[in-house]
C-alpha cells in the first residue's frame, strides 16, 4: 500500500559528488533523525563504503544503534540532555560535542578515553561556549588532556545560512576561536563549520572537513538551484498504491470539509497515505502525484491514512502505482515540489515521513 524506496547507489554517487566537489580532508555524513528518515544504518554503511570518513548524530541514543548495528567508524554526536554522564560515550568511542565548561567536566568524569569536539558559539544563537567562556574552557581542556582524560579531537560550530556575508562573519569569528584555541595549546585535528549550503557555496568556511546532511540525501538547500543542478540524486521515493476507484457526477464533494468539489463526472482514486505517515495536511489541495506517467494533484484534504485524487477521465485502475515523491529525472514530483506545497522546506518532507512507511532498500547492500 506504501513505502519509501530508499536508493543506496543514489546515497553512494551524492558521497562521491560532493566529495570531489569540496575537496576537504574529512566528509561527516550526517544521519541524524534516522537520516532524515532514509534509515539511519543502511544509509551510513553506504555513506562510509562510498568515501565518508566519519558520521555526525544529534544525540548519543542515534550514535550506540549504529554501533550496536556494527558500525565502527568514527561517530560525533553533539547534542545532549543536561544530565547527560557520558560512559555510553565513552564506551562506545563516540566523539562527544561539547558545548560548555560543565559537559567537558562531565565527559572528563565519565573515564578515561573521552573524546571532545568543542562547539564554539559563532552568531548562531543556540548552543556552543559563548566567547567569553573560551579561554576557561580550553585552559581546563589543555589541562585534561595533559592529564589524559579526555582527547580534543575537534573544533567546530554552525552557520546560519543567512548570507555569504552573515556566514563570512562567522567564519571569521570562528578563526579567532581556533587561534585561542591554539594558544591555549590544544592541537585538534579537525575544524569544522560547513553543513552542506555553506560547503558548495562558500569555500573559505570548509576547514578540514564538511558536514553534509540534505545533500547526502540528493536534496538541495539553495534557493533557486535543483538537485539536477548540484549532480545530485534525490534518495527516497514516497510511492503507495490506489487503493479504491470512484466514478462520480459532477459537485461531488471530496474529503472532510469538501474543500474540493468535482467540475465534472469525474474518477476519484484513493491514496492510503495521509498525515499519520507524514504527509503534510498543509498541502490539501496542492500536493502533486505522478499516476502512469500523468501529473495530478491532492483533491481536498489530506486526512491521516489516506488523500484523494480527482483524476477526471484518466484511467486508473486499483493496485496503479501513485508516485508523490522522488527523482525529477524519472519524471516524478519533487520533494521540493512537496515543500513549496506545504510552505516547508524539502528537509521536513523527507524527515518527518513516518515509522508506519516501509523502507524498501534498492541499489546496493543494506
Amino acid at each position: 500500500m506504501r513505502e519509501a524506496r530508499i536508493d543506496l547507489e543514489a546515497v553512494a554517487h551524492n558521497v562521491r559528488t560532493l566529495r570531489e566537489l569540496l575537496g576537504t580532508r574529512e566528509f561527516i555524513a550526517v544521519v541524524k533523525a534516522d537520516a532524515y528518515g532514509h534509515g539511519a544504518v543502511e544509509v551510513a554503511r553506504a555513506a562510509i563504503a562510498a568515501g565518508a570518513t566519519r558520521l555526525g548524530v544529534a544525540d548519543l541514543g542515534e550514535a550506540r544503534q549504529l554501533r550496536e548495528a556494527g558500525i565502527d567508524a568514527p561517530i560525533v554526536a553533539w547534542l545532549h540532555a543536561p544530565s547527560e554522564s557520558f560512559e555510553v560515550a565513552v564506551a562506545h568511542r563516540v566523539e562527544v560535542g561539547i558545548s560548555s565548561l560543565a559537559q567537558l567536566q562531565a565527559l572528563a568524569a565519565a573515564g578515561p578515553g573521552g573524546i571532545a569536539h568543542l562547539k564554539l558559539e559563532t552568531g548562531l544563537g543556540r548552543n556552543g561556549i559563548a566567547p567569553g567562556d573560551w579561554q576557561a574552557v580550553f585552559s581546563e581542556a589543555a589541562r585534561l588532556e595533559a592529564e589524559g582524560l579526555v582527547r580534543i579531537d575537534g573544533l567546530f560550530s554552525h552557520l546560519s545560512n543567512t548570507s555569504n556575508s552573515d556566514d563570512l562573519t562567522q567564519v571569521r569569528r570562528f578563526e579567532v576561536g581556533l587561534a585561542a584555541a591554539t594558544a591555549a595549546g590544544l592541537t585538534p585535528t579537525i575544524r569544522h563549520i560547513a553543513a552542506t549550503a555553506a560547503a558548495i557555496e562558500l569555500p573559505e568556511a570548509r576547514f578540514d572537513a564538511v558536514r553534509v546532511g540534505i545533500g547526502l540525501y540528493g536534496l538541495s538547500p539553495l534557493a533557486g538551484r535543483t538537485s539536477a543542478d548540484l549532480g545530485l540524486r534525490p534518495v527516497m521515493t514516497l510511492r503507495g498504491e490506489i487503493a479504491a476507484v470512484r466514478r462520480v457526477p459532477a459537485g461531488q464533494g471530496v474529503s472532510y470539509g469538501y474543500t474540493h468539489r468535482t467540475s465534472r463526472d469525474a474518477t476519484l482514486a484513493l491514496v492510503p497515505l495521509g498525515y499519520g505517515d507524514g504527509v503534510p495536511r498543509q498541502a490539501s489541495g496542492a500536493g502533486p502525484v505522478a499516476i502512469g506517467g500523468e501529473r495530478f494533484t491532492v483533491a481536498g484534504r489530506i486526512a491521516m491514512d489516506q488523500f484523494v485524487v480527482d483524476v477526471g477521465d484518466h484511467p486508473v485502475n486499483v493496485g496503479d502505482e501513485v508516485i508523490l515523491f522522488g527523482d525529477p529525472a524519472t519524471g516524478a514530483p519533487s520533494a521540493d515540489e512537496w515543500a513549496d506545497a506545504a510552505g516547508t522546506i524539502n528537509y521536513e518532507i523527507v524527515t518527518r515521513i513516518g515509522s508506519r512507511v516501509p523502507r524498501v532498500f534498492v541499489g546496493g547492500a543494506a
